[in-house]
């Protein structure tokens, strides 16, 4: 039927057929969408098809990975927007005409400008037929995941926003049309392929694998209050000495013990800017003491020195021997070697026994360093990947540590050891004022302090506890200063000794004396050592 009306006609013929022309018209309207609905899903149906079974390897980094939505499409948007541009229809009916050959128009040529040798692969071309669908809001990120079970595009509100702000100029019957289609062409692909489901599932895989990688990372980065305060202080630029007393107090995280000791004691100066160059002078420094005293011939040697060399030579061995670091050759040389040259280096003392034991803490500690990887570095399990220089540092990093924590007891160690039967003396003292009870025991059963303490003062309590006990210890001993292995040690003496004092009250002589000898410390964690500390604290605010 004609879609205009003779001007020849009456009046009321001319309303009439227009009437019924219109109503036609709609029936044809309808018709002709769902026409254009089955023609677009067939030829999508087709272009995914061959686009599966002849899939093209696009290199990575090509402009076909810019972009989900095809340059044609773009261009063949633009070309029906300027056809849009045509003269005005002079009715309703023609303007229905109109729109529905510009929407046919429309859904064919975007079928046409998917090129199928632009298809990357099935994925990639199911991500380009939901981009060719919203052309006018670019939905790169559409895909699979923005489809509900109810075959709608889901998008938060903003995404939803820009959607209807950017596609005003589409035709609602044809983004309809072409929405509608490519959802079920998804989910066939969604279902049907199975290079799809490989891929659906090995990035599954991959994101939990990640996920879980993620997870373990960021638990084994996790810091505790304590690692966190102790990481700011000791990576400043200047380190706040004060500050760090007060953290190391109660205990130096492991990673950090090697650095803060090394500036507690002394060697390494706050500031970090000179710590290299003073690394540098002092390792270069004790190299030379090696060659001048060490690395020589025998007969060079005086009576003295050869008696001194000899009694190193003999204590090395005798060295914390139930730990299996202490019983490697190189930890052994390294101990000889720094021990006599401290003696060679200081006549006045020169080597006592007992000095043996203090380098034995320094040693660990300073290994550590190179073996963050978790190991206990007291089984000495990684000794043969350490490379000769690393095991020179580490020999000079102790020498000049024991040299600096000795410089503040070295009374302990000249003639008749004068320090060390101050520190006994002041320590029976103590008991006398805290532990009647005890001290009556001890003398009613003719036990002196000397007996017992005096290998506390001497060794520093390094034959009466674990090596890792002894470690916790001196966090605190170097945090107190110079005091700190004299004056504060006393008091700890004095804590360790009161927790036995109910079990000694009730032995003799014999059996008293052979437990001092051995006292049952192997079970004891750095929680009874901190139990010790704070008593002995505690002893040191009131006496």
């Amino acid at each position: 039927m004609s879609s205009t009306t003779p001007s020849s006609l009456p009046g009321f013929l001319r309303r009439t057929i227009r009437s019924v022309n219109y109503e036609d018209h709609e029936d044809d309207d309808d018709h002709d969408e769902e026409e254009a609905e089955a023609e677009a899903e067939n030829a999508k149906r087709k272009v995914l098809k061959h686009a599966f079974m002849n899939p093209v390897s696009v290199p990575v980094g090509s402009p076909h990975k810019t972009s989900l939505i095809p340059t044609a499409v773009h261009s063949s948007s633009l070309e029906e927007g300027e056809q849009c541009d045509s003269p005005a229809p002079t009715s309703k009916v023609a303007e229905d005409e109109q729109d529905n050959d510009i929407n046919q128009n429309r859904v064919t040529k975007d079928m046409t400008n998917l090129n199928l040798e632009d298809s990357e692969n099935p994925v990639d071309c199911k991500f380009r037929l939901v981009a060719t669908n919203n052309l006018k809001f670019k939905s790169k990120k559409v895909g699979v995941d923005d489809v509900n079970v109810n075959d709608e595009i889901v998008l938060d509100p903003q995404k939803q926003d820009t959607m209807n702000a950017t596609s005003s100029a589409v035709p609602s019957s044809s983004s309809d049309t072409l929405n509608r289609t490519s959802l079920v062409l998804e989910s066939d692909l969604k279902s049907k392929s199975p290079l799809n489901n490989a891929v659906s599932s090995t990035t599954s895989a991959t994101t939990s694998t990640t996920t879980t990688s993620t997870t373990t990372t960021k638990s084994t980065q996790v810091k505790n209050y304590k690692e966190e305060q102790f990481e700011k202080v000791i990576t400043s630029l200047v380190v706040d000495i004060d500050h760090l007393k007060r953290l190391a107090w109660n205990g130096i995280p492991p990673q950090h013990r090697p650095l803060a000791w090394k500036i507690l004691l002394g060697y390494l100066p706050t500031n970090s800017s000179r710590r290299f160059q003073t690394l540098k002078r002092k390792r270069a420094e004790y190299r030379d003491a090696i060659l001048q005293h060490y690395d020589i011939e025998d007969h060079s040697r005086t009576m003295q020195e050869q008696e001194t060399l000899r009694q190193v030579l003999v204590d090395v061995p005798r060295t914390a021997p139930d730990i299996p670091l202490f019983r490697n050759d190189s930890i052994r040389q390294l101990l000889a070697r720094l021990l006599y040259i401290w003696a060679m280096r200081h006549p006045a003392s020169s080597y006592v026994q007992g000095i043996n034991d203090l380098a034995t803490p320094l040693v660990a500690v300073f290994l550590s360093e190179y073996l963050m990887n978790g190991n206990d570095v007291l089984q000495g399990q990684e000794l043969e990947d350490l490379s000769p220089d690393v095991l020179q540092n580490v020999e000079a990093d102790v020498y000049w540590c024991l040299t600096n924590l000795l410089a503040g007891i070295q009374d302990h160690y000249t003639q008749d050891q004068p320090g060390v039967q101050r520190m006994v003396m002041k320590l029976e003292e103590l008991i006398k004022r805290i532990d009647v009870n005890l001290t009556r025991h001890l003398e009613e059963t003719g036990v002196q302090f000397i007996q017992f303490a005096f290998r506390w003062m001497n060794c520093l309590l390094l034959r009466e506890f674990h090596l890792r006990s002894v470690i916790r210890l001196w966090d605190t001993y170097l945090s107190e200063g110079h005091g700190g292995f004299e004056t504060f040690h006393v008091y700890v003496c004095a804590a360790f000794l009161c927790q036995f004092s109910a079990e000694l009250q009730n032995m003799q002589f014999d059996e008293l004396f052979a437990f001092m000898q051995n006292i049952p410390t192997g079970n004891w964690d750095d929680g009874k050592i901190e139990i010790v500390l704070s008593q002995a604290f505690v002893l040191s605010t009131l006496f």
